[in-house]
């Protein structure tokens, strides 16, 4: 037996100091002081990401857009030009038509109009327009060019909603959701005339039919993943009880953001003059009983066929803050038929660029703004 020394008893003692810290201190304050390996100390805290900031909605609460729509669209800019330095105004929206099967998806036309701080409003129109260009070249009369027109059995409702389009649709749809910045479509417009083949009164459809081919085209964008369209449903403005009621041509709120109305001063019923409530409030009524989307008047213009087109506008214009819920107007800066054009007198322009100066109509619009599809409150 070994004699225990003092330095052998201090040696022992600094052994079961450590065996004891090693097998029952260390573990527990390595781990943070748990005895589960759990620590005690608060998680190092991720840097939060700074909040998005919100979308600008479009138009702005208490603002409404003037567009305009051309003859070229963003083919050619030079009407553009002209309307924008007569009206001293820069538009907000471009509205430009394409026809089904004859005209391709082509992003270069959406870049331009975006490009220049103005929302591309898309007229998609299921027919052929060189029937129309072919019978108008013709110069026959206006009634018979809408019946040859409006006769194009391709282009019946049936055929859109039992998917003869639907690869031309999406091709469309594809190239849309690539822009990454909104886009409007008026799909299939005035459909309670006789005058386009996609209106039920002709081309051998049917009651019901439209709506079913506009649900249709709609769920396919859906299908195809496209957020970023705002759907504008623009019936022509009712002169008299010839025309269908709306609500049977009605897609539903779910199916349509915007809704839009077509009139114009100086044709038609409209011939003599007639005030811009006098054209557009019936019809306003009438849809209102089955819709609370905003309105937006989609085309319109005036003619001077009695020398009073200077004061429609101013009286259009007047009119315009009375009804909160239109977000905006498109002028028609086309010479067709008649001369709707701003341009056509100094004193019509000086007209349209009064009007227009006030600050509800002055801001801009940006690839970032979101349209607004609820009225305020």
């Amino acid at each position: 037996m070994r004699r225990l020394t003092a330095a052998r008893v201090v040696l022992a003692l600094a052994g079961a100091l450590l065996l004891t810290y090693a097998v029952g201190v260390a573990p527990t304050a390595l781990s943070g002081g748990r005895e589960d390996g759990r620590s005690d100390r608060p998680a190092k805290a991720e840097p939060e990401s700074p909040p998005r900031p919100a979308a600008d909605p479009f138009p702005p609460a208490g603002k409404a857009f003037v567009g305009v729509m051309t003859d070229k669209g963003p083919h050619d800019f030079a009407a553009v030009d002209s309307f924008t330095a007569a009206a001293e105004h820069r538009p907000q929206v471009l509205l430009f038509s394409a026809s089904w099967n004859v005209d391709p998806f082509d992003r270069a036309l959406f870049d331009r109009i975006s490009s220049r701080g103005m929302l591309p409003m898309l007229g998609w129109e299921p027919w052929d327009h060189r029937v129309d260009r072919a019978a108008r070249e013709k110069k026959l009369p206006t009634r018979e060019i809408d019946e040859i027109r409006s006769h194009q059995p391709a282009y019946r409702l049936s055929r859109i909603t039992a998917g003869d389009f639907d690869p031309y649709l999406r091709s469309w749809a594809e190239g849309i959701r690539s822009l990454g910045y909104p886009v409007a479509i008026r799909l299939a417009h005035e459909m309670n005339g006789d005058w386009y083949p996609w209106a039920e009164a002709t081309n051998d459809n049917r009651p019901g039919e439209y709506v079913q081919a506009w649900r249709h085209v709609h769920e396919l964008f859906r299908a195809a993943g496209v957020t970023n369209v705002t759907w504008v449903w623009s019936p022509n403005a009712s002169w008299d009880d010839s025309l269908p009621k709306l609500a049977g041509l009605y897609p539903g709120d779910d199916y349509v953001d915007w809704v839009g109305v077509t009139g114009y001063y100086g044709i038609g019923a409209y011939t003599d003059y007639r005030s811009f409530d006098s054209i557009f409030g019936p019809t306003l009524t009438e849809i209102r009983a089955f819709s609370r989307k905003p309105f937006v008047i989609t085309e319109t213009g005036a003619s001077d066929a009695t020398g009073r087109k200077a004061e429609w506008i101013a009286d259009a214009f007047r009119s315009l803050p009375r009804h909160r819920d239109i977000l905006g107007l498109i002028w028609f800066e086309v010479d067709k038929e008649l001369d709707w054009r701003i341009v056509s007198s100094p004193a019509v322009a000086q007209a349209f660029a009064t009007a227009v100066a006030d600050p509800r109509y002055r801001f801009g619009w940006t690839p970032g703004m979101v349209p607004r599809t609820k009225l305020e409150d």
